[in-house]
């Protein structure tokens, strides 16, 4: 791991219960790494993974970076307290999105595999920046092998089930219940898409969709 501190973070006001992925979305991983150490941008994040698997540390976790920005997930809004932040190198939708290269996957699953340990984070608490910021952010994207993560209990995973037969207000409540911030119904729909659907991404509310949603809620007991 290489040390590349930012000056850009201050004190934690809660305890550590998150974990946050996103893409750097820049036109490459040294700029974006620049810009995060950059006190002008007002932006940082713990970690930074590169495509080759090397893992920067720009932010000590014991502190508040700020990577999250304005976002929201289970009634938390100052996410950058709760949260550990990993930049994961990637052009992202604005610059030619591209798939996470296999070295870089397997790097990111040790650096969480460790800070889950580490900080007793449920799966469900590690999210995507789509996940807590819906209308802003589209990252890491549907490229990124959640599933990977989720096989080896590092994110959540639903538990097998059947359609409910949700109205759509009903799948709106359960995505609410679940941990979305459903003020912009689509969007919320197209993240929760993203996340655990990534092959459809239409904001339309379909069986799909409401299987998978209450396997989630059955699995956290919800």
């Amino acid at each position: 791991m290489i040390t590349r501190p930012s000056p850009n973070f201050d004190t934690r006001k809660t305890p550590i219960a998150m974990l946050v992925l996103h893409y750097t979305g820049m036109q490459s991983g040294d700029a974006a790494i620049d810009w995060l150490a950059n006190p002008a941008s007002k932006v940082s994040a713990h970690y930074v993974v590169a495509e080759d698997g090397t893992v920067l540390q720009m932010v000590a976790e014991a502190n508040r970076a700020w990577h999250a920005g304005r976002s929201w997930w289970r009634g938390i809004t100052d996410i950058n307290s709760a949260s550990i932040g990993i930049e994961i190198v990637n052009p992202g939708h604005e610059f030619g999105y591209v798939p996470y290269p296999r070295p870089q996957m397997d790097a990111v699953v040790a650096l969480v595999t460790e800070i889950v340990a580490r900080h007793r984070i449920a799966p469900a608490n590690v999210v995507g920046h789509s996940d807590i910021a819906p209308t802003r952010k589209q990252d890491p994207g549907e490229l990124f092998d959640w599933p990977r993560l989720a096989a080896l209990g590092l994110a959540a995973t639903p538990a097998p089930s059947l359609d409910p037969g949700w109205t759509d207000p009903g799948f709106l409540a359960a995505l609410a219940r679940y941990g979305y911030d459903i003020t912009a119904p689509t969007e919320a729909v197209i993240a929760f898409q993203r996340r655990h659907r990534p092959a459809k991404l239409d904001g339309t509310i379909d069986a799909e969709c409401r299987q998978i949603l209450r396997g989630l809620l059955v699995a956290e007991g919800l």
